[in-house]
């Protein structure tokens, strides 16, 4: 039997390093997104700060996070078998749970899925020991109490982190405005004493709380002499950043964003970094008792104890963390929403448009426009010349690519606004998260910043909105989906562990493969981007492009649309619905063209703004004919989906000799496209209207097979449909290579 529970402790390790992984992919948006958003060192410099604030807050951490232990649960009541049943529980939910997440971009909360996962496997073992203990109830197993605290903790976050962001930067905007440069150099050190002495700060409340090097009357005199603390880095740091910015020019923005990006990663670690490993290094503990006893029902009271953690396993543990920070996609996904919805310049939304979205956004625009009714003119003009970004988005455009997503006075104002707050939280014990502080602020400071604008509010809202809906979705799956699986262990035996196990790989192997494929399908939307030269674009370079990209879609739209008429003959439900997520795909990639019109017109060289119109049309074009195929597609699934009958064998008959055709003509136009043989426009022309003569013949098939009720409702209204789309698609396809033709045309002369 000891084997046996040997062999889950070395299990709950495999399954700590796995969770290590997946948590720092969730967790590297909390201390990422300022620095890489403002582009405030090369990447691999960010990274590096990062890692080492990680391995430093590592060896900060207390080791054993209480919670695991004592804080959901009271140890005293479980046995040895049934610890082992809940901690297996967690873990295994923990790794599905945080992955699934990441997969999708989404930034989660570790502590708050750690904590109620903990409770829901902690209840269903309750809920069996009451049903055979009727004297005890459950709430003398669980410390109902701690969960309660960390909802309010996800309100509490929200609320603060939000409104304390907007109010922050909308005042550092204020004094420095968008062009800060030379207010910097009278202002400039000042700001940087306050910033880092927060950081400082910071770095100390959080480090000392629970480093295992330090002694008590250390950590007690940093504790007792804050404001001595505060007030002499204060000082300090402004003294040296003054001399630092007239003696060696130093950016002290680059200082301050650094200094909070290793402040961040240090408090990730040794604040978090419990979340991951708490739990198995608890089961060790609990192993250790039990070795110790012999018993398998040796009662677990002495979890409730202080327990040592081995700084090796803190540094081993801090070492995984930082490899997987340097390699996962997945952390890079996650930093990606952040930066996103709070970056400065409009672009493609990831989120769409919704009622409370919308709601929000038209009571923000009457209120603004009550303030501004109210105060005199000229103090509006003065607070719009503070935001106005003109000079600052000129500077943007002419870096290109390379442009950061919001400038480095922002990146400033979100590592420290976080750091006070999360240093606030923990000398008053307040249940924050850094994930729900860091990720509120940068949104505050993004609206205060004025980058959620008319164009991109609702869309921005919307976004912030499905986060913290996903926190709250994040504590309600974690309780339910660990309750699910303690009570299966309880009930089905300690052996069901290996069926949970396979079925948690399954999972992470299954993301691995969606995340695969979203991160193919970004790579070849990204292939339809420009290249700039000197900010600038060559219409010669829009040309190419968008030939390469038109005839790349075109060719995928001839075979989806005769796959899809094969398919829908051969009732083959699951193909057609492949073929619609194919569809998506191509129309996303259309989608992707038509919204780099508007910042490729803007980057063209001044000489070839009249070539823009003929791009533009041909963009237009191309979203329309990728729309008449998802019109045609998607039907036909709804209607092989819904068990309904399919066109009788005429019926297939005449829609398969227009697929032939339709072909052919797809594959003409495209070689007209590629070798610019627009002579034969005119021919291309006349296989149109010949194909369009056949389906008017066809029409008047239908009409009569309906007549004459040899046809029902639904195959007829699909029959027609599919006909009227295909027609849309080629006259549509005809504009298209028209536009080409001109396009090409003009940048010829």
């Amino acid at each position: 039997m000891e084997n046996i529970y040997l062999i889950l402790v070395i299990v709950l390790f495999a399954l700590a390093i796995s969770d290590l992984i997946v948590g720092v992919s969730n967790d590297a948006v909390n201390f990422l997104n300022s620095a890489i958003g403002a582009k405030a060192a090369p990447y691999k410099y960010i990274m590096i700060v990062a890692a080492l604030g990680i391995l430093f807050g590592a060896t900060f951490s207390s080791g054993m996070m209480e919670v695991a232990r004592k804080g959901i649960f009271n140890p005293q009541y479980f046995i040895f078998s049934e610890i082992m049943i809940i901690f297996l529980a967690v873990m295994i939910t923990d790794v599905i749970l945080l992955d699934v997440f990441n997969t999708f971009g989404m930034p989660t909360s570790t502590t708050v899925s750690i904590v109620f996962e903990i409770l829901g496997a902690a209840v269903a073992v309750a809920i069996i020991k009451v049903s055979s203990n009727p004297e005890m109830n459950i709430s003398e197993y669980i410390n109902t109490a701690k969960a309660l605290a960390i909802i309010s903790g996800i309100l509490l976050s929200v609320v603060i982190s939000f409104s304390v962001g907007a109010l922050v930067q909308y005042i550092t905007r204020l004094i420095f405005s968008f062009d800060y440069s030379r207010r910097l150099n009278y202002f400039g050190a000042i700001w940087g004493g306050i910033a880092i002495t927060a950081i400082t700060y910071f770095i100390l409340v959080k480090g000392a709380k629970g480093a295992s090097f330090m002694d008590p009357s250390t950590k007690d005199w940093i504790k007792n002499n804050g404001i001595t603390i505060i007030a002499i880095s204060m000082v300090a740091w402004t003294v040296l950043l003054q001399f630092l910015k007239l003696v060696f020019k130093v950016d002290i923005l680059k200082i301050i964003v650094l200094a909070g990006t290793f402040a961040l990663a240090m408090a990730f670690a040794g604040n978090d970094l419990v979340n991951f490993i708490g739990v198995p290094l608890a089961g060790f503990e609990s192993f250790k008792i039990f070795a110790a006893s012999g018993n398998i029902n040796t009662s677990m009271e002495a979890l409730a104890g202080k327990v040592y953690t081995p700084t090796y396993m803190l540094i081993i543990a801090g070492a995984i963390m930082v490899f997987t920070l340097w390699t996962s996609k997945k952390a890079k996904a996650v930093v990606k929403t952040s930066l996103d919805l709070s970056r400065q310049q409009e672009g493609d939304e990831r989120f769409g448009s919704s009622y409370f979205a919308r709601s929000i956004v038209r009571v923000a625009i009457n209120g603004s426009n009550a303030v501004r009714s109210i105060l005199p003119g000229a103090l509006n003009r003065a607070i719009d010349r503070q935001f106005d970004s003109t000079n600052y988005d000129e500077r943007r455009r002419e870096l290109g690519e390379e442009a950061p997503v919001f400038d480095m006075l922002r990146a400033s104002v979100n590592l420290v606004v976080a750091s006070i707050l999360i240093s606030i939280a923990t000398n008053m014990k307040l249940p924050l998260s850094t994930t729900y502080v860091t990720f509120m602020v940068a949104m505050g400071s993004s609206l205060a910043d004025r980058a959620w604008g008319r164009e991109s509010a609702v869309y921005r809202i919307t976004g912030v909105l499905s986060v913290i809906g996903g926190w709250f979705f994040t504590a309600l799956s974690a309780f339910t989906v660990a309750f699910t699986m303690s009570m299966l262990i309880s009930l089905l035996g300690i052996w069901f562990v290996a069926v949970l196990v396979a079925i948690a790989i399954y999972v992470v192997f299954r993301t691995h493969i969606i995340h695969k494929k979203s991160n193919k399908e970004e790579t070849e939307i990204e292939e339809f981007e420009i290249e700039e030269v000197n900010g600038e674009i060559l219409a010669e370079k829009v040309l190419e492009k968008c030939k390469y990209s038109v005839t790349d879609i075109l060719k995928k739209v001839s075979q989806l649309y005769a796959q899809a008429i094969h398919d829908f003959e051969a009732e083959d439900r699951r193909s057609l619905k492949e073929i619609n997520k194919e569809v998506k795909s191509i129309n996303k990639k259309a989608k992707k063209l038509k919204g780099n019109v508007y910042p490729t017109v803007k980057k063209l060289q001044e000489q070839s703004i009249e070539s823009s119109l003929y791009y533009i049309q041909v963009v237009d074009y191309l979203r329309e004919v990728t729309h008449c195929l998802s019109y045609i597609t998607e039907p036909a699934f709804e209607h092989i989906d819904n068990n309904h009958k399919v066109f009788s064998t005429e019926q297939f008959e005449e829609l398969n000799g227009i697929r032939t055709d339709v072909q052919y003509f797809m594959a003409k136009s495209v070689k007209i496209i590629t070798q610019g043989d627009y002579g034969s426009l005119e021919e291309l022309i006349e296989q149109q209207q010949s194909i369009f003569a056949l389906m008017r013949e066809n029409r008047k098939k239908q009409l009569k097979r309906i007549k004459n009720e040899k046809a029902g409702t639904k195959v007829s209204l699909l029959y027609l449909n599919a006909l009227h789309e295909t027609q849309n698609l080629m006259l549509h396809l005809v504009n298209l290579v028209k536009a080409q033709r001109d396009f090409v045309d003009y940048q010829s002369k």
